[in-house]
């Protein structure tokens, strides 16, 4: 019996080390991704870690654009990595590095609507692995804040294999014991 009660101390010690916590970002907080935002100084004092999310608020005649260094400092507004136009865009971050967001209207970009994030390596997650349940179940706001409640908790990075493994586990010391 204290081996079974060892064993689920474990898996709970288990379930613990692969869940972590996720903070959502509001980029330019209640203005929004929008010219009036001082999207240079928003992201000064915020730690970006692998697994957080960008939250892009946005009207619908404008776009946010992922691009390369280069093209940052150049609005370059065509030549882009990936980009998003829905007006509400979940962006995760997940990989540790620079990235660069400008506006996709060229003007916009010009006039400052441009931002870059350090995003630091999270030491629970493992860089470039997808979020567990997909795009589907990002958060999904309905107001522009920065609020801290913002945050969500679960399995962020590590996905059901680890569970299955520790299952696979359990039950082979369940067995083993009797």
């Amino acid at each position: 019996m204290a081996n079974l009660q060892a064993l689920v101390h474990a898996l709970v010690l288990l379930g613990l080390a692969l869940s972590c916590t996720a903070t959502t970002y509001t980029v330019g907080d209640n203005s929004g991704w929008d010219i009036s935002s001082d999207l240079e100084s928003w992201p000064v004092g915020k730690k970006f870690v692998v697994g957080d999310v960008l939250l892009f608020q946005y009207s619908s005649s404008n776009s946010v654009n992922e691009v390369t260094k280069e093209n940052f400092d150049g609005c370059n507004t065509t030549k882009y990595l990936q980009t998003w136009t829905n007006g509400n865009s979940s962006v995760p971050l997940t990989t540790p590095g620079m990235i660069y967001f400008v506006s996709g209207n060229q003007l916009y970009c010009l006039g400052g609507m441009k931002l870059q994030v350090n995003v630091q390596n999270n030491a629970n997650s493992t860089a470039g692995a997808p979020l567990a349940g997909g795009p589907s179940s990002m958060p999904q706001p309905t107001s522009k804040s920065n609020d801290p409640s913002t945050t969500s908790s679960g399995f962020v990075h590590g996905g059901r294999d680890p569970l299955v493994l520790a299952f696979i586990g359990f039950m082979a010391a369940v067995l083993w014991m009797v």
